[in-house]
């Protein structure tokens, strides 16, 4: 159920009358940082594209954006890092793409690339949306892109706002 007003709890509950948390999807005055990834461009591009038009649809205003670039998936903890410990940003996004190739590179990638991410969310409490596809091939990453770029504008903007309803 997607919602426009600020969260309040529900008040006919779907769990023996326990109040439940509604998921809250104005982005209106939120501030919202995108890391992209520059390696694989033209998926991370799309992963941007679609990213950034969901986040407007959801009410986050242009100003209230901001994108910054690094060389790959790797780079992207730091600048999250950077970017949580700011204190500028009610939200992060992650946006990159890792395609398998021959070697054990792809695995080494993908899961300390995750695992820092994870690690920064877990200890700075901003909440990351981690849009970094990792994929078989390319043509998998560009079948997932639109959709993984929409929906982590969405889960951005959802649990900035579940994370203030909890502290």
């Amino acid at each position: 159920m997607q919602r426009t007003q600020p969260e309040t709890a529900r008040k006919q509950s779907r769990y023996d009358g326990i109040a439940e948390i509604d998921p809250d999807f104005n982005g209106a005055g939120l501030r919202v940082g995108v890391v992209m990834a520059r390696f694989n461009l033209d998926i991370c591009e799309g992963l941007l594209s679609a990213c950034t038009a969901e986040l407007l649809r959801l009410g986050v205003a242009h100003a209230d954006i901001r994108i910054a670039t690094v060389p790959g998936a790797l780079e992207i903890p730091l600048v999250l890092q950077t970017m949580a410990n700011s204190g500028r940003f009610d939200a992060l996004v992650a946006l990159g793409a890792v395609v398998r190739g021959e070697t054990y590179h792809f695995e080494l990638v993908s899961n300390e690339m995750g695992a820092g991410i994870t690690r920064v969310g877990l200890d700075t409490g901003l909440p990351i949306a981690n849009g970094v596809l990792t994929t078989e091939d390319e043509d998998q990453a560009l079948a997932r892109m639109s959709e993984k770029g929409a929906d982590c504008a969405r889960a951005a903007v959802e649990m900035a706002h579940l994370l203030k309803v909890l502290r």
